[in-house]
């Protein structure tokens, strides 16, 4: 769609952390998440095996992508979450209307 895009850019002021898909002029941060990493209502699941473990590690994942977001908000960015399950087309639509140029 012509757009112009960061991929793995630093979440300012917290190490370790990026933003899947960053549109840096726009301030606007993508994030596609996976369905088992970050405990989707429709398709997540947990292990039995080690479950306590497991439980405390999506709830630690959360965790974080809330503070990420709150982080970005913060500074001026507006943050969009996708799942992987969803539709790219439809995300790609949604990513563009937010972050489209001036011109169109």
């Amino acid at each position: 769609m012509g757009l112009r895009y960061r991929v793995a850019w630093p979440v300012p002021g917290q190490r370790r952390r990026t933003i899947d898909i960053a549109f840096t002029r726009k301030r606007v941060a993508v994030y596609i998440d996976g369905c088992f990493w970050h405990g989707c209502p429709q398709h997540g699941t947990l292990p039995r095996s080690n479950a306590d473990w497991w439980r405390d590690k999506l709830a630690a994942n959360r965790a974080r992508d809330a503070s990420a977001n709150a982080q970005l908000e913060k500074l001026g960015w507006k943050v969009l979450r996708f799942w992987e399950h969803e539709a790219p087309d439809t995300v790609a639509r949604h990513i563009y209307e937010v972050v489209r140029p001036e011109d169109m």
